[in-house]
Parts: structure tokens; sequence; C-alpha cells
């Protein structure tokens, strides 16, 4: 599906209503107020489809004061992020560029949350090890103000320990599943040799002892899976400080790309693909390529300015003004 309109039509809104709708949140805000309109009470998100032959109904209420509320089925949700466990959603935006131009942490939650969609039995994994570093800072900070004892550090450092071990392993695992095509997706979109780099080593018991002054003097925890990064290469190059901007564009369609094969893989249905301005700085070579590579497959919504931007023509034609959406005829 192809959404074309002139800038400032709402193309991007009729994106973020599909994202919200599907996964509980917007990609580009969690403040749920900027959702809503200016001047209305609230804003509501219907979509009906199928999923892996299931017939899916869902309804997403957001109301400035009051909580999400979601409904799937007709069933209310518990929480309208539980959406994601019946709908894998993958979106690019301009803005994720960051996961690679951007400092460590930007990459970090990137792949902690590819993590997540991979092996979703861990996807806890992130989440706990994060409160577990705030429990040992909080414990690290007591002691630095006299308000407690050194021996108060050790159940946290045992426990940092532990989930650390999971964290990395889970991290060396999901990375290592994207690695072959993650490569295979860049060279097709003519990013040769692309690689990622993830070499860490999780955290010891010891290790953290060893260095508990320090850790004391600051007030937080120097060593961790919460401070490693992930290196995104091509030929060598660090793409982050020696990738032309459109090298660093082609390495986030090539990681969504990577991840939705192998979604598709796993099943039960392809995930929807959400491609916002994917087109713009594509040459038309690499636009064919990424055509190619997503036809046939499940559903896709790109947005453009104008219907000549994809090399084909789309299963469905959607012209956005302000405040419409309608299939062209």
């Amino acid at each position: 599906m192809l959404a074309v309109g002139e800038n400032g039509a709402g193309k991007t809104n009729l994106l973020e209503a599909l994202h919200v709708g599907t996964q509980g949140f917007s990609p580009r805000s969690r403040n749920d107020v900027q959702l809503v309109r200016f001047g209305a009470e609230a804003a509501r998100i219907e979509l009906a489809g199928e999923r892996g032959g299931r017939r899916l109904e869902i309804e997403v209420t957001l109301r400035p004061g009051d909580a999400k509320r979601a409904q799937l089925n007709g069933a209310p949700l518990r929480a309208a992020e539980q959406l994601r466990a019946e709908v894998e959603t993958l979106v690019f935006t301009p803005d994720r560029l960051v996961v690679v131009k951007g400092g460590p942490a930007a990459r970090r939650a990137y792949f902690d949350r590819v993590l997540g969609r991979l092996l979703p039995a861990r996807a806890g994994t992130p989440a706990e090890y994060g409160a577990a570093v705030a429990q040992r800072n909080a414990a690290l900070r007591r002691v630095m103000v006299g308000a407690s004892s050194r021996d108060a550090v050790a159940p946290w450092t045992q426990r940092v320990a532990e989930l650390g071990e999971a964290l990395v392993t889970a991290r060396h695992e999901a990375i290592a599943a994207l690695l072959s095509p993650f490569a295979e997706r860049a060279a097709e979109l003519g990013l040769e040799a692309a690689e990622l780099l993830y070499e860490a080593e999780p955290p010891s018991t010891d290790a953290l002892d060893a260095r508990l002054d320090e850790d004391l003097d600051r007030g937080t925890t120097g060593l961790g899976p919460h401070l490693d990064d992930v290196g995104i290469a091509a030929a060598g190059r660090d793409l982050r400080r020696y990738g032309s901007q459109g090298e660093q564009r082609l390495v986030v369609l090539s990681l969504l790309l990577a991840e939705a094969g192998l979604l598709t893989e796993r099943g039960p249905a392809p995930p929807l693909l959400l491609l916002d301005d994917v087109l713009s700085e594509l040459d038309e070579r690499r636009r064919r390529a990424l055509a190619e590579r997503l036809s046939g497959r499940g559903q896709t919504l790109i947005t453009a300015t104008g219907a000549s931007a994809l090399p084909f023509e789309p299963s469905q034609l959607v012209e956005v003004e302000p405040g419409v959406a309608r299939v062209a005829s």
C-alpha cells in the first residue's frame, strides 16, 4: 500500500495511527496527549483485519488525563501494549537513523527491542537487568551518605551479575540471528560487507566487587551490559563515524528487513511494515531493490509525496489530504 500526499497532509499521522493501533504506543512519542488532535477531547483508532487466518478487531482510545484503553475482538486489554503480542509491527521513520548515528544508548535500546521480538521468552530481561542496576546504584548511594553498610550492596551485585549474564547471552543470540540476513539485505541495497559487532562479556561478581570502591565514589555501577555498544560497519568502516547519511539509512532499512524476514519464518504471519518517507533519499536502483524485497510478502504501508516514487504499481494507492484518506479509484 502506498499513501501519497503533499507535505503536511497527514501521511505520517496515518502511519502513526496504525502503529498505535497495533502496538499500543506511538513510534515518535510516549506522551499520549500529543496524539490527540488540538481541540479534541479524545482520539480513537479502530482497525480490522486478519493475522494467521484469525480475524482481528482492535480499538484504542486515548483521552487526556485518563488511562489509554484498548480492546481486542471486543475484550478489554489490561494494557494497550499487550497488542504487541497479537500483531508484530516494524516501523521506519527518518528519526530512526539515530540507531546508527546516535550514541550507544540508542543502539542498546534498539537491539533490546529486537531481542524482545525475536526471543519473546526473554523480552523482559533488559528491564529486569535495568531494575537490578538501579537497585545496586541506590544501595551504593546509601553507603556513600552513611545510611547503610557495604554489605548491603552484595545482594544486588550478585543480582546484576546473574541478570547481566542473561542479557549479554540473549543479545549475542539475537544479533547472531540477524548477522546473515542483515548482510544480505544490505548487499541487495548496495551496501557491501555490512556487519554487526557485539563482543561484550557478562559482568562477574568478582569483577564488580573489584571495582566496588570506584562505584562507591561515583554512586553508579560502572561495569555491565548497560554500558555496552553494538558496532555497525561496512567493509571495515564504522558507519557511525564514517558512513554517509545515505549509508546510515540503508543500515536501518536492512536491519528492519532482516528482522522482518526472521519474524516471517517464525510465523504465524509476516509483520506489518510501516515505512515513512523511506524512498526520498534512495536512487532508482535502490528503490527497485527495496520494492522487489517487499513484493509478495506481508502488508506494507509506504508513504511518499507522489505515486512515481515507487518503481511499480502498488496493490493499493491511498490519497491523503488534511483530515481525509481515500483509496484512489
